[in-house]
């Protein structure tokens, strides 16, 4: 899948870019953009990023037109010095370096927000996490897509590979320097001590391990293990 399956946040064929600058507010869903745009280069497959989103096009319309803007014609047309710009090449910069991103196996990551029930996040707006792992180098991504409150919780990670109190290393935030995210270590979960309801519909109640992170509206994380 990483190397013919190509992933897209929009494209030219759609009424609507993905990035949404609200006339009341231009700036109100900039950490939705740079989420989105961390999801996209982490999760399985090749991300494929329409032109002009790392400058911030939004056009919308009743026709293809509307989002084939021109980038070119206006004074510093390519900034490479814009939010946005900087955001991608600091993620692009994350994936190159991290073989896990590019061909790790995939595995989205039940949730908790008491430590003791845990499942895939069913309320909205959710929290989206997911593990990337490759021989012995596991990563975490998570991603609160809520624009208004916070979260705190707990993300199930592989048992063989996280001891209790191991530790996560942040690669990336859209929101924070590294060292202001709070995370992890990791907890141990012994046997009848949770309850865990997996995608498929089964529900086990361990032994687990779970990794606490804190996070702000509209942020994400790509976190790997030490």
């Amino acid at each position: 899948i990483g190397r013919y399956f190509v992933t897209f946040l929009d494209n030219h064929d759609q009424g609507q870019r993905f990035y949404y600058s609200a006339p009341a507010n231009p700036h109100a869903y900039d950490d939705q953009l740079t989420m989105a745009v961390a999801c996209l280069f982490a999760l399985q497959g090749i991300p494929c990023l329409y032109y002009g989103t790392e400058q911030g096009l939004h056009g919308s319309g009743n026709s293809p037109e509307a989002v084939r803007e021109a980038l070119w014609g206006a004074p510093n047309a390519f900034d490479r010095g814009h939010p946005f710009y900087q955001a991608v090449r600091q993620v692009a910069a994350v994936r190159a370096g991290q073989p896990a991103l590019r061909y790790g196996r995939q595995y989205f990551r039940p949730i908790s927000g008491n430590g003791a029930q845990f499942g895939m996040s069913a309320f909205t707006p959710g929290v989206l996490a997911f593990s990337r792992i490759l021989d012995d180098a596991e990563i975490v991504v998570v991603a609160n897509t809520d624009p208004q409150a916070g979260w705190q919780g707990q993300v199930l990670v592989d048992l063989a590979l996280n001891p209790p109190m191991t530790t996560y290393r942040v690669l990336f935030s859209n929101r924070r320097s590294a060292a202001d995210v709070q995370v992890g270590p990791v907890q141990h979960k012994a046997a009848d001590m949770v309850e865990i309801h997996h995608a498929d519909g089964g529900v086990s109640a361990g032994p687990a391990r779970a990794l606490p992170v804190t996070l702000w509206p509209s942020e994400v994380v790509i976190l790997r293990r030490l």
